[in-house]
């Protein structure tokens, strides 16, 4: 990043790249916090990440009064202006990313009351990967590295698959047996909260490519959640 001669304006812009990093490492712990209470099935933890949201909101506070007095006191141009306007969203979108690990953390609450009906591996497998994508794109965000920004703009996919295959194999739990409804219902919520997560960093993957170049991503994503129009077939039980 370049240098400006009043040094109080490299100040207010590192700070908020600070913040900004520090809202991506929140929302990543509370995303593995989430997934890991739901292994254990502890709902002392995950009351934990509920509660933490609350810091996650002040973050995106500051961050919003912040970029706002650099619009009003410093009159950005260029690269400076994209970032306060990029920084302004990200925050929203971690922000949102935040509330969808609150709700997973909320739903483990109440699967931890009931009877363990089947495995969460596979949700947790897309915890991690969910994960691991936050901090990717938040490095990419300090770094200004538009071509990571865009390997985790492109890997969407991968994300959404996987969550495709949650979704079907949940759904065959429920066919096989009800008294697997109730609990495997709050899971299909989870991996969908997850997924949501996913596309919120893909969102934040794309407002770096624009600070960067000064552009959006010119291709289209291709999207491949299709999980509204899958279709399960009943179980049907051996003889």
């Amino acid at each position: 990043m370049a240098q400006h001669i009043v040094k109080a304006f490299d100040e207010q812009l590192n700070s908020l790249d600070a913040k900004i990093a520090e809202m991506g490492g929140l929302a990543e712990s509370m995303l593995a916090d989430a997934c890991d209470a739901l292994v254990k099935r502890d709902a002392e933890l995950a009351a934990e990440v509920v509660a933490g949201d609350r810091k996650l909101d002040q973050l995106e506070n500051e961050v919003n009064d912040l970029s706002l007095r650099l619009l009003a006191l410093r009159q950005p141009t260029a690269g400076d202006l994209r970032t306060v306007l990029a920084a302004l969203k990200i925050s929203s979108d971690l922000e949102r990313a935040g509330d969808l690990a609150k709700n997973v953390a909320k739903r483990t609450i109440i699967i931890a009351k009931t009877t363990p009906v089947a495995s969460v591996s596979g949700i947790v497998n897309l915890g991690a990967l969910v994960q691991g994508r936050i901090k990717t794109t938040i490095d990419a965000f300090v770094a200004r590295d538009a071509n990571l920004a865009m390997d985790v703009w492109s890997s969407d996919e991968e994300v959404d698959q996987l969550h495709i295959s949650l979704f079907r194999e949940l759904l065959t739990y429920m066919m096989e047996d009800p008294r697997n409804i109730t609990a495997c219902a709050h899971l299909l919520f989870i991996a969908k909260n997850i997924e949501r997560i996913g596309d919120h960093i893909t969102n934040i993957a794309e407002r770096i490519v624009f600070v960067v170049q000064g552009r959006m991503p010119q291709r289209e994503r291709h999207k491949e959640d299709e999980s509204s129009n899958t279709e399960v077939r009943p179980f049907k039980k051996e003889n």
